[in-house]
């Protein structure tokens, strides 16, 4: 792309997402073709006339490039006076005006000359809600785009939609709990619209070590690129772990990726695939032809494109609900790479070679960028000064310097603050069970504990005294029983690999910290815990056998987003676990949770009897002044739904 044509790109590429929001603090992200100079406005309702209104601050905005023609805005403004809540709040950012806006030279553009697909019908900007309490939240995790599914982020805009300005009906925020991208499960389609995009924007490049390309540009001309991976590993006896970790999905396609040979590598790869799951603009610059493939390789592409192509009609919709909803997101294995910190070994193994580190480092890098920051900006104040200098190193070459790159990833990969509480009513607490965890010590190759002694001993120290609290756990800290034996049955053949075998009760050690929290005197009256991971959805009611009024405890799960299970697999596991660990079969005091009564709730509109609900979409969830879930619902994605109501009020 030549210096003019740059000139006709959009001026932003992707966003504004609504981050962390509060009456006090406003935050956004979004992707530029260029650096941008930003003036925001603030409207209030049935005002013609902003409330606030300038040039946003070199400290209000941090610019991040990373190629020639992207540089990623992230803004976080305080206000000297606090923002009114629980009524609508115009917002608008101003833009100088390029060529390709159609303005004159020196204009400003608004929100509704370069992304008018992010305003409601009749709206000139979007807007957002500051709720005084969290009276209705939307949730939701696993965003896979080539699933057949279709995108439960389309169903929480018409939810968004529907509401119009009755703020009751609007959910107060959009809590993400995982797997917002498939970093290991990427579909040809999509990698090559990955490739596509790094080539318009310029993204910039990296030095490869530990694998047969040198670099990321040789990685996009690899004949092995697509659908093949797994070949660009040198042939050394060392890397046949690497290949299980990081190519092996197709062993193992119940329970985890089995189109892991596209795995994203490279750091340019990895933003590119977050402009393209969040913003319908990026695609409209790139028109990706299909690569030259072998007869099976060429089929999965074709049947692919379909669910592509799908995907990209509905992203119009999904980026105006991101940039309505303040967003708050936490990563989960696919974030980065399937089984992510599983065990020591697992551990040990991926973070001793250049290569596999780079993969996951790079991951988190984007990650950090693109999701953890806007979570709560205050945290990553250490981390953006040497991603700045990783960004200022690339220089007129577009190629980053890979000692930097190193040094980036080795911080971040010791950086203990991705998780993060909110200070609304009631308290949300997210927790971070990916990198702090109770790794064994006996056998390095069985399942970590999801959370650390300390790493507990904090949270526990988050919510006490709290009257109720909203916990936020990637995967369910009550979950299906069976499948939880099943992962344990092959935890006991050294084969935690092959089903996933993640759960919070897997390791010993943490399961019991975990249970005595619940137990603990000054624990909260009131529970509620969102996840999401498995990709099927269910609500549990738990009490404590010898103590049933304090706490109440809520395991509300909505999975997947944009993903489900296999259906006649999921029919067959519902149904065991129901005769197996019914309330009166013995099985049950075998399990950790022995001392706590589990109750499921059947959902409306299904078979007699069944739990488990298995259809891609948004959770919502309904909640009292006092922090009580009074409605339970799971909207499927394309229409319809059902709700979880307590058991004798179908």
């Amino acid at each position: 792309m030549t210096e003019q044509s740059s000139q006709s790109l959009p001026p932003v590429l992707a966003g504004p997402i609504l981050r962390h929001t509060t009456s006090d603090k406003l935050t956004l992200w979004l992707v530029g073709s260029s650096s941008l100079t930003l003036r925001m406005r603030l409207y209030q309702e049935g005002s013609g006339e902003p409330e606030f209104d300038r040039v946003l601050t070199e400290k209000e905005v941090t610019r991040i490039g990373f190629g020639a023609r992207a540089c990623l805005h992230l803004v976080h403004v305080e206000f000297d006076e606090a923002l009114p809540t629980n009524t609508p709040i115009g917002y608008d950012l101003g833009v100088s005006a390029l060529p390709s806006t159609g303005a004159a030279e020196g204009e400003e553009c608004w929100i509704r000359d370069w992304a008018p697909h992010l305003c409601m019908p009749g709206a000139s900007r979007p807007d957002f809600v500051i709720k005084e309490r969290l009276d209705r939240l939307a949730h939701g995790s696993c965003r896979r785009p080539h699933s057949a599914a279709a995108d439960g982020l389309v169903r929480l805009d018409q939810t968004i939609l529907e509401a119009g300005t009755n703020i009751t009906e609007r959910p107060a925020l959009l809590i993400m709990t995982g797997d917002q991208i498939y970093a290991d499960d990427v579909a040809g389609p999509m990698l090559r619209a990955i490739h596509s995009l790094t080539e318009c924007l310029g993204l910039y490049e990296e030095v490869i070590q530990g694998s047969e390309v040198t670099d990321s540009r040789a990685l996009r001309e690899n004949p092995d690129c697509y659908f093949h991976r797994e070949k660009l590993l040198p042939d050394i006896r060392s890397n046949e772990a690497l290949l299980e970790r990081f190519f092996g999905g197709v062993s193992k396609p119940v329970f985890t990726t089995a189109s892991a040979h596209n795995h994203l590598i490279s750091l340019n790869e990895v933003m590119a695939m977050y402009l393209l799951v969040w913003s319908p603009v990026c695609w409209r610059l790139i028109s990706p032809q299909q690569p030259a493939l072998s007869g099976e390789d060429a089929e999965a592409y074709r049947q692919q494109q379909t669910a592509i192509d799908d995907f990209v009609v509905g992203l119009p919709r999904v980026a105006r609900a991101l940039a309505h909803l303040p967003t708050y997101m936490i990563f989960d294995d696919h974030d980065v790479t399937d089984d992510w910190n599983l065990s020591a070994l697992w551990e040990s193994t991926t973070y001793g070679h250049p290569f596999s580190r780079r993969i996951v480092g790079n991951a988190l890098v984007a990650y950090a960028l693109c999701q953890g920051w806007g979570n709560n900006p205050e945290a990553f104040g250490d981390i953006m000064p040497s991603v700045q200098e990783l960004s200022a190193s690339a220089g007129p070459g577009g190629e980053f310097d890979p000692v930097r790159q190193d040094a980036l990833i080795d911080h971040l990969l010791a950086f203990e603050r991705w998780h993060y509480s909110l200070q609304t009513s009631p308290r949300m607490v997210v927790l971070d069970t990916r990198t702090r965890r109770w790794r064994s010590e006996t056998k390095r190759d069985r399942p970590s504990g999801l959370l650390d002694w300390e790493a507990l001993s904090e949270f526990q120290q988050d919510i006490l005294d709290e009257k109720a609290v909203i916990v936020v756990s990637p995967a369910p800290m009550f979950g299906v029983k069976l499948i939880e034996a099943i992962q344990r049955v092959f935890t006991f053949f050294g084969k935690s690999l092959v089903v996933d075998a993640e759960n919070w009760m897997a390791h010993r050690g943490s399961a019991s910290v975990l249970l005595n929290i619940f137990r603990h005197s000054r624990t909260p009256e009131t529970f509620v815990i969102l996840s999401g991971d498995v990709h099927y959805s269910f609500v549990y009611d738990v009490r404590l056998r010898n103590r049933p009024d304090r706490p109440r405890i809520w395991q509300i799960t909505s999975s997947g987003i944009k993903n489900e299970f296999p259906r006649s697999l999921m029919e067959w596991l519902d149904r065991l676990n129901r005769w197996l660990y019914a309330p009166w079969s013995p099985l049950n005091w075998f399990t950790k949770r022995r001392r706590m009564r589990v109750t499921p709730r059947e959902p409306e509109n299904h078979q007699v009897g069944e739990r488990l609900w298995n259809n891609a979409g948004i959770g919502i969830v309904e909640l009292d002044s006092s922090g009580v879930p009074t409605n339970i619902r799971q909207l499927n994605s394309r229409s319809g739904g059902t709700r979880f109501p307590e058991s004798g009020r179908h």
